[in-house]
């Protein structure tokens, strides 16, 4: 009989403490439950890395846990992951400068220009192309009321003319 009570007997690990507290089948049920919702809230704001193999062990009492990373903003050299890589192990990357961007659009706007001075439809062109970037030449001249062949020579001369501003 004494084995059978032993097997049905459950416990509650306290990690603080590092002891098994005997206990029913309902408070150990509503101990696990309760820290378990907390060891995955906690996973998922990133502040717990606790391996799996020791989910076990977690008791909710994450303020004295060796596998918190703690509250509010990490630290940028905190561990984050289980091989403890920090984030200022992270590459960061490159960001355009303003003066790219700057670049880019006086280049953009050179191009509409010797685009209008080509094609003097070059209005509703940009305006077709602004509203849908994946417009075929067909569609564009349609749209325009010209034969497609005719328009597809005029756009290869005038692309042509636009890589030269470019600088192709």
């Amino acid at each position: 009989m004494a084995i059978n009570d032993n097997q049905n007997t459950r416990f509650i690990y306290v990690r603080s403490t590092k002891e098994k507290i005997p206990c029913t089948e309902q408070q150990f049920q509503d101990f696990y439950r309760m820290a378990g919702a907390v060891r995955k809230k906690e996973q998922y704001h990133h502040r717990c890395k606790c391996p799996k193999q020791f989910f076990w062990a977690c008791d909710g009492d994450c303020e004295n846990c060796e596998h918190h990373l703690g509250y509010g903003t990490l630290s940028l050299d905190a561990p984050n992951t289980d091989d403890d890589s920090t984030l200022l192990d992270t590459e960061l990357t490159e960001t355009v400068s303003m003066e790219e961007v700057y670049a880019d659009r006086a280049l953009l706007e050179q191009l509409f220009q010797r685009l209008q001075e080509l094609d003097p439809d070059a209005d509703r062109i940009i305006k077709l192309w602004s509203e849908n970037d994946k417009i075929s030449d067909r569609s564009i001249a349609e749209a325009l009321g010209r034969k497609q062949r005719t328009f597809a020579d005029q756009m290869k001369r005038i692309r042509t003319e636009l890589r030269k501003v470019r600088g192709y």
